[in-house]
C-alpha cells in the first residue's frame, strides 16, 4: 500500500514538472496556423512562446522561496488552479497581444508546480536516493515531450489551436485532483524559514556564493537554452524550410523525446548506483550536446535535413544526460533552502532559454543556420562555464556535495 502511494505521488509530481513541456510543445505544430489566424508575424507569434517561458522562469523564482516559508502543498494547489484558468483563457484570446499576456500568466502559475515538485523530492530524499527519485520524476515528466507534440498534431486534425488550450486546461484540472489526493505536506512547520524578504535574500546569497551550485546552474541553464533553441526553431525549420507535415514533425519530436528520456534514466541510474560521479555525467552530457549541436550547424550549412535531424537527436540526448546529475548536485548541500535552490535552477533554465527564441527567429524560418549557431554557442558556453566553476569550487571541497546520504 505504501509503495502504491509512493508511485501515485511520483506520478503527480512528474505531471507537475510536465507542465512546461505541455505548455510549450503541445501547440508547437499550430504556430504557423496561429500566425495566419491572428494575422500576426512569425516573430510576434514566437513571442507567445517567449512570454510563457519568462513566466515559467519568474514564477519559479517567486514560488520556490515562498514555499520555504509557507510549505509546499498550498502554493502547489494555487499554482495548479491558476494554470487551469489561464489555459482556458488562452483558448479565447482575440488577438496575438492578448495571447502573449495570457501565456505569460499561464507560465507564472505553471511554474509553481515545477519548482515545488523538485523541492518535495528533496524534502523526502537525499544522496543516491535523491538521484533515483529525480530519475523517476523525470521519467514521468519525460513522457510529456513525447506525447505533447504528437497530441498537438493530432488535435489539429480535430480542432483549431484554441482547442489545444482547452485540452491543456482539462489536463491541468486532472493534476489539481492528483495533488489533492496524493501529495501531502512535506515541509514541517518547524523546518520552514522565517524572516520574509530578508530570509529569501539570505537564501539566494548563500546559494550564489556556492561555486559548485553556480556551476550546475550554468550547465542546466545553457543546456536548456540549446533545448529551447531546438523547441522554438524546429517547427519553422522542419515544417517551413524542409516541408515536413505537422504529423511528420510530431514524429521527429517524439523520437527525440524518447532519446532524452532514455538518456535521463541512464544518467540517473548510473549516479544512483554510484557507478559514475554526477559531476562527470554533467561534463560528459554537455560534451555530447556540443557534438550534436555542431552537427545541426553542419546540417544547416551542407548536409540538409538529415544532418539537422540527427544533430538534434544527439543534442537532446546530451542534455538529458547532464540534467539529472546537475539537479541532484544543485539541491544536495542546502536542504534548508531546497525551494530556493530549485527556483534558482529552474529560473536559469527558462530565463536563459527564453532569450534563445528571438535569436532562432532571426532567420524567419528560411534557414536553419540561426538555430544551429544558437545551439552551438549555448552548449559550448555551458560546458566551459561548468568546467571552470566546478574546478574552482573543488579547490575548497574535495568531495562531491551531499552525495553521502541514503
Amino acid at each position: 500500500m505504501r509503495r502504491r502511494g509512493e508511485l501515485g505521488r511520483t506520478a503527480v509530481l512528474g505531471s507537475l514538472t510536465a507542465v512546461a513541456p505541455l505548455s510549450i510543445d503541445t501547440y508547437l505544430p499550430a504556430l504557423p496556423t496561429i500566425t495566419a489566424d491572428l494575422g500576426a508575424s512569425a516573430s510576434l507569434v514566437a513571442l507567445t512562446l517567449t512570454a510563457c517561458v519568462v513566466g515559467l522562469a519568474v514564477g519559479q523564482l517567486v514560488a520556490g522561496p515562498l514555499s520555504d516559508v509557507l510549505g509546499r502543498r498550498r502554493p502547489m494547489l494555487v499554482g495548479s488552479l491558476g494554470f487551469v484558468v489561464l489555459s482556458a483563457a488562452c483558448a479565447a484570446a482575440p488577438d496575438v497581444w492578448s495571447l502573449v499576456a495570457l501565456r505569460l500568466g499561464q507560465g507564472l502559475f505553471g511554474a509553481v508546480g515545477i519548482v515545488l515538485a523538485r523541492a518535495v523530492v528533496r524534502d523526502l530524499y537525499s544522496g543516491p536516493a535523491a538521484a533515483r527519485a529525480f530519475a523517476a520524476l523525470m521519467l514521468v515528466s519525460g513522457v510529456a515531450p513525447i506525447v505533447a507534440p504528437v497530441l498537438g498534431g493530432q488535435l489539429l486534425r480535430l480542432t483549431s489551436w484554441r482547442g489545444v488550450f482547452v485540452v491543456l486546461a482539462l489536463l491541468g484540472a486532472v493534476i489539481v485532483v492528483g495533488v489533492l489526493v496524493a501529495v501531502p505536506e512535506t515541509l514541517a512547520r518547524a523546518e520552514r524559514t522565517t524572516g520574509g524578504l530578508r530570509a529569501t535574500a539570505t537564501a539566494f546569497r548563500v546559494l550564489l556564493a556556492d561555486t559548485r551550485v553556480l556551476a550546475c546552474v550554468s550547465a542546466a541553464g545553457f543546456g536548456f537554452a540549446a533545448m529551447f533553441a531546438y523547441i522554438s526553431g524546429s517547427t519553422f525549420v522542419l515544417q517551413g524550410l524542409y516541408g515536413l507535415s505537422p504529423q511528420a514533425f510530431s514524429g521527429v519530436f517524439a523520437v527525440n523525446s524518447v532519446g532524452i528520456v532514455s538518456a535521463v534514466q541512464l544518467s540517473g541510474r548510473l549516479v544512483a548506483a554510484e557507478r559514475a560521479l554526477p559531476q562527470r555525467m554533467v561534463a560528459v552530457g554537455l560534451g555530447i550536446a556540443v557534438v550534436g549541436s555542431s552537427t545541426v550547424l553542419t546540417g544547416a550549412l551542407a548536409l540538409g535535413v538529415w544532418g539537422v535531424v540527427v544533430g538534434l537527436f544527439v543534442t537532446v540526448c546530451g542534455v538529458g544526460t547532464a540534467l539529472p546529475a546537475a539537479t541532484t548536485l544543485t539541491l544536495a548541500d542546502h536542504p534548508e533552502h531546497a525551494g530556493s535552490a530549485s527556483a534558482l535552477l529552474g529560473t536559469s533554465q527558462f530565463l536563459v532559454g527564453g532569450f534563445a527564441a528571438p535569436l532562432v527567429g532571426i532567420g524567419g524560418g528560411r534557414t536553419a543556420l540561426p538555430m544551429g549557431l544558437t545551439m552551438v554557442c549555448a552548449t559550448v558556453v555551458g560546458l566551459v562555464a561548468f568546467t571552470l566553476l566546478w574546478r574552482r569550487g573543488s579547490r575548497t571541497r574535495t568531495t562531491a556535495p551531499g552525495l553521502a546520504g541514503n
